[in-house]
């Protein structure tokens, strides 16, 4: 602000920052060090800091006399005017001006007077957009839960190709959101570092905490990313996706492979169970559309194939089946096409062709 030499205001910014835990304060008190800022010793026992909560969205500390606090454009306006000041009319122009260009504007004040703003820049990480796609496709949709004021999330959300955004979060706004999409019977899964995260975290299906947020971020989860990449949610998903879809496949497959193994062979193993017709054959004989051999040779077959499929199914199993990020009704007739209707055709082919072999070996 006018009369507000830089290297106070880092200094200020600084020392206001030693009680946020956040990685918005810690990047603060790192930014203050290029400003050559002395180390202050802080033991004395006279200073009395003020921790960063998401109901006063501020920090700071009182210290040698002074009150200096750190935090949100509206809420440092609204404590400088309880302690009898009034803000700057630059201030409101320079919040704005952040906020429209996707920054998250701090205000620093010292007693009654607010002395500027840091300038905090979210950095979207390459490639976030298209990971974003993916999610899409796979049905997923996306929501930036954050606590900077509108105008910045905004930008934010543009930049990154979410599907909705909510501003000016709280951990209760946090809380009840992921409770209302779970009443409409979706799935939800979230990411966070923070403390005021703890709580939604805790409440999603599944919590991914990062490994460089709060104690209470990583216990509220249930799992914590080693990397600190939220977009590490979508290999969470698509392993969990590929487990499901593996375990479908064969099951699918068995069930298919089984009704029509079951079918092939039952005709022949009942040839002369019923009453037979002219010729020494039962009217289930028509049901032998394979023309398996006899009886002996159609159960020995099936056997001998039953043997064969299953080792054959076990590198798929160990596999996996690959996922593709496409809708659950895709994946579905997919899914039915190649090992519903290959379980079906497969028991025909195998058992025919190792009938053929065995009715030879057996003479006839």
């Amino acid at each position: 602000m006018p009369g507000v030499a830089e290297a106070e205001l880092a200094e200020a910014a600084q020392l206001a920052s030693l009680a946020d835990e956040t990685p918005e304060g810690r990047s603060i008190v790192v930014l203050a060090k290029q400003y050559g800022i002395r180390e202050h010793d802080m033991s004395s026992g006279d200073a009395t800091f003020v921790p960063f909560t998401a109901q006063t969205r501020m920090s700071g500390v009182d210290w040698n006399g002074q009150q200096l606090r750190k935090g949100a454009g509206d809420a440092i306006i609204a404590w400088v005017r309880d302690e009898g000041g009034e803000a700057p009319p630059e201030l409101q122009a320079q919040l704005d001006r952040i906020g429209r260009e996707g920054g998250t504007p701090l205000a620093v004040a010292r007693d009654s007077q607010i002395l500027g703003v840091v300038y905090l820049k979210d950095t979207i990480k390459e490639g976030m957009k298209e990971r974003f796609d993916q999610l899409r496709a796979m049905g997923i949709r996306t929501v930036m839960v954050t606590g900077d004021n509108r105008l910045t999330a905004a930008k934010i959300a543009e930049e990154s190709g979410v599907d909705d955004f909510l501003a000016e979060a709280t951990p209760e706004a946090k809380l009840a959101l992921i409770k209302e999409q779970q009443a409409s019977g979706r799935l939800v899964a979230m990411t966070g570092d923070g403390t005021n995260d703890a709580p939604a975290l805790a409440q999603a299906d599944v919590g991914v905490a990062m490994n460089t947020g709060t104690q209470a971020a990583r216990e509220a989860g249930n799992m914590v990313d080693l990397d600190s990449n939220p977009t590490k949610l979508i290999e969470i998903v698509e392993v969990g996706k590929q487990l499901l879809i593996t375990r479908g496949a064969l099951t699918t497959f068995s069930i298919a492979n089984d009704v029509a193994k079951y079918f092939a062979i039952l005709p022949a193993i009942f040839i002369t169970t019923y009453a037979t017709t002219r010729g020494g054959k039962s009217p289930l004989w028509v049901l032998n559309i394979m023309n398996l051999g006899t009886p002996e040779s159609a159960i020995l077959s099936a056997i001998i194939f039953n043997a064969l499929v299953i080792p054959m199914l076990i590198p798929l199993s160990l596999r996996g089946v690959r996922y593709r990020p496409i809708g659950a009704s895709a994946l579905l007739r997919r899914n039915l096409l190649l090992y519903g209707l290959g379980g079906i055709i497969a028991p025909f082919i195998g058992i025919k062709a190792i009938d053929l072999i065995v009715h030879n070996l057996l003479g006839g």
